[in-house]
């Protein structure tokens, strides 16, 4: 089966590139090949490579940056996955936790009301919409959080370049998510696209929650026993009113699984598990 992959350079495209079975073929591109907020180029391509799938990890993710460039925002967000959806071919989307509001007090379903918080999580849900219109039965909307890899810029690598440079650093200890490596959602991603029949929107995320703070404390205690650091930085918890951005982040973001794991019959690995299992990978 031939899967057209946007935002083939970004962690997520990286690590579906690494991870591809050998029953599909995937075709990779990002904003070098094709701009996909262009109707005539996205619409060339998909003439050119004829999917059967399309896997769509390409979005404009700088959440604070997006509160002054909203529009730039929501050409990648929102127009281009319109012109991939306009195509007719089935489209995975992927998107994000940023479209709640982070008020509830337990994880968030599926069919729970968006109401995001920063212009980033308005167009990632304006995407969705905008492909549920265009796709109503051949699209899947796969919403994920507090993603990292071993490729590219994510809080794993922020936090070990600052662990090695500072003797302390401080980590907002008010916002709880659940940190999840990449190559669980390439994982589901590929389980979806063997899933003709499926369509609708889903969310996959590594199992249990954190906050960011302890997700630091973490990363330092497994990255020492792996002997990728050597000094014991300071981890300083503060509240998020002490680290002003431009872009307000939900408080509480954790995402209920359980509609994809009954559809797919898999189960999600604890995260503290898999932040270990990326540190391993990387050292090697």
């Amino acid at each position: 089966m031939k899967v057209l992959l946007t935002g083939s350079k970004g962690q997520l495209g990286r690590t579906l590139l690494a991870r591809q079975p050998d029953e599909l073929e995937l075709v990779g591109v990002d904003i070098d090949d094709v701009d996909i907020a262009d109707e005539q180029q996205v619409s060339e391509l998909v003439a050119r490579v004829q999917p059967e799938v399309i896997v769509n990890a390409a979005a404009y993710t700088a959440v604070d940056l997006a509160e002054s460039e909203e529009s730039k925002a929501r050409r990648v967000n929102v127009d281009g996955v319109r012109n991939l959806a306009s195509s007719g071919v089935r489209v995975i989307h992927i998107s994000t936790d940023f479209v709640f509001d982070g008020a509830a007090n337990a994880p968030y379903s599926p069919d729970v009301t968006p109401r995001p918080l920063s212009v980033y999580g308005k167009t990632k849900l304006d995407g969705e919409i905008a492909l549920r219109e265009r796709l109503p039965d051949r699209h899947v909307v796969l919403r994920t959080a507090w993603l990292y890899s071993q490729f590219g810029g994510n809080f794993v690598h922020t936090m070990l370049k600052l662990m090695r440079e500072r003797d302390e650093i401080a980590v907002v200890s008010d916002q709880v998510g659940s940190p999840t490596w990449a190559r669980s959602v390439a994982d589901i991603i590929f389980a979806f696209v063997a899933k003709q029949e499926v369509y609708g929107t889903y969310h996959w995320t590594d199992s249990g929650q954190t906050s960011w703070y302890e997700f630091a404390c973490a990363i330092q205690e497994e990255a020492i026993g792996l002997g990728q650091i050597d000094s014991r930085t300071k981890i300083r918890p503060i509240p998020s009113d002490e680290y002003p951005v431009a872009a307000r982040r939900p408080a509480f973001s954790v995402l209920d699984c359980s509609a994809t794991s009954d559809i797919l019959g898999l189960t999600a690995t604890p995260w503290r598990q898999n932040l270990k299992a990326m540190l391993e990978a990387t050292a090697t």
